[in-house]
């Protein structure tokens, strides 16, 4: 069997004060309509491991039991590196997506922001009704990606989601879509640059009812994060 793209996901920790912010988030987008949410803008990156990413395999032994042959613990190693995207979308259509081949660093997403998402919305929202979403990451929050944001504040206005939440970021389900198309794939990726061709192939071809779906069940998401009063939910 060939290698298979795996992404790294990870559960958020949402401690008390965690909580406390999405549920507040969450009241105050509660009644916001489809129509609104079909205004946003929705951005992230996201990596794309080669090869199968580590397992730990652990055996437990009742008292009296043995170690049947072929029962051992291991790791399994990932090998192969990954590929680094970035992209944006919004209801109305798929934006560009991006290879990134180094850590995003706050100068390397503000060339991002600056060379991508200005034109995207520019061409798509030329009134300048929209919202852009980026989320908490260190390097979105540098002073000069503040400053960016702000001298264009009159294109777009940016929406921040509270910490830690995947679920109020449908882009998330999205990589999940391309991660999912790319895998099941006849020939599956040998190496980076068969993997990034891929992605970037794949993205292009999710289906529009997908990631429209995805916006228009914005309502429901707010709506579970609230009932959970900031905790996870299904999505």
């Amino acid at each position: 069997m060939g290698p298979r793209n795996h992404r790294p996901v990870s559960v958020p920790m949402l401690t008390s004060v965690y909580r406390q912010k999405h549920q507040q988030w969450a009241r105050e987008h509660q009644n916001w309509t489809t129509e609104q949410w079909k205004k946003v803008a929705w951005s992230d990156e996201s990596r794309f491991l080669l090869h199968h990413v580590d397992v730990q395999v652990c055996v437990r032994l009742l008292p009296g039991e043995h170690m049947a042959p072929g029962c051992t613990m291991g790791r399994r190693r990932a090998g192969g590196g990954s590929v680094l995207l970035w992209s944006v979308f919004c209801w109305e259509t798929l934006g560009p997506a991006v290879h990134v081949d180094v850590t995003v660093t706050r100068s390397i997403y503000l060339s991002i922001v600056a060379d991508h998402v200005h034109p995207f919305m520019e061409t798509l929202f030329p009134d300048g009704c929209v919202l852009f979403q980026k989320d908490n990451a260190s390097c979105h929050k540098a002073k000069m990606v503040q400053e960016w944001f702000d001298d264009h504040n009159n294109q777009f206005v940016v929406l921040t989601p509270p910490p830690n939440s995947p679920d109020l970021n449908p882009i998330q389900h999205l990589w999940d879509v391309l991660d999912m198309q790319v895998r099941a794939m006849e020939a599956p990726p040998h190496n980076l640059q068969d993997l990034k061709d891929l992605l970037l192939t794949s993205w292009c071809q999710i289906p529009q009812h997908t990631f429209r779906d995805l916006v228009e069940s914005m309502p429901r998401r707010v709506r579970a994060v609230f009932a959970a009063k900031g905790g996870l939910t299904r999505y």
